[in-house]
């Protein structure tokens, strides 16, 4: 039963994060043209420069806004990536007992001698 709403959250993730695709790819550009805008900004020394190079930053950053749905995308991503992460682990929850006293000493001597 863990599994089947583990791949129902997965499945509902995956969707969300297929349907935001567009906007990660813009959301991306955006952010790379802004850096490098920034970059600029500092390196310019000309007051001309700097406001060319600040208006087209402050113009990205507008842009880059308005593509919030994106978040919505890495979210869903990174839930996908706690149910695959999930999915895989072991249950190393419930040890087996056995029922043989010999070897239920021989667990606890070895625990024991851990220390």
């Amino acid at each position: 039963m863990k599994k089947f709403g583990l791949f129902i959250v997965g499945l509902i993730a995956l969707f969300l994060l297929l349907a935001n695709v567009g906007p990660l790819i813009s959301l991306a550009i955006c952010l790379a043209i802004l850096y490098f805008g920034f970059k600029q900004f500092m390196k310019s020394e000309s007051t001309g420069a700097k406001i060319a190079w600040g208006s087209v930053s402050i113009i990205v950053l507008i842009v880059s806004i308005s593509h919030i749905p994106a978040i919505l995308g890495l979210v869903a991503a990174y839930v996908l990536y706690l149910v695959y992460k999930k999915w895989n682990e072991n249950d190393e929850s419930a040890p087996s007992k056995e029922s043989d006293p010999f070897s239920n000493f021989e667990r606890e001597w070895k625990e024991l001698n851990k220390y």
